[in-house]
């Protein structure tokens, strides 16, 4: 009965922004981690970023700067702010969460950061 439903991708020039939507459903969204993965072509899934229930956040080195991980509980839903675009940010973001040690999935959502 968990859903996760991914929105916001597109194609941005380097340097510019995105956010990036996840709607949650069928569990209790407000107490969840959540997080964002992403995976580009021939390479592993990575982390992005997660979101406790009580909103403490981490991310990735990577990612730290750019990146901000935000939820809205009123919604069932998580949002990934992306900043300063680099082409190597190109990937199938996922959103996440973990429950009772099963890993949740959403379809991903594409994003292409090209000039």
């Amino acid at each position: 009965q968990v859903q996760l439903v991914e929105s916001g991708g597109g194609l941005v020039q380097p340097g510019g922004f995105l956010r990036l939507s996840c709607v949650a459903s069928g569990f209790s969204f407000s107490s969840a981690a959540m997080s964002w993965y992403r995976q580009a072509p021939g390479k592993e899934r990575e982390l992005v970023a997660t979101i406790a229930g009580g909103s403490s956040t981490n991310y990735a080195d990577s990612m730290k700067g750019r990146f901000t991980i935000s939820r809205d509980n009123a919604k069932n839903t998580v949002f990934l702010q992306m900043n300063s675009l680099k082409p190597e940010d190109t990937a199938v973001y996922y959103c996440n969460t973990r429950i009772t040690g099963i890993y949740y999935w959403g379809q991903g959502t594409q994003v292409t950061v090209s000039s």
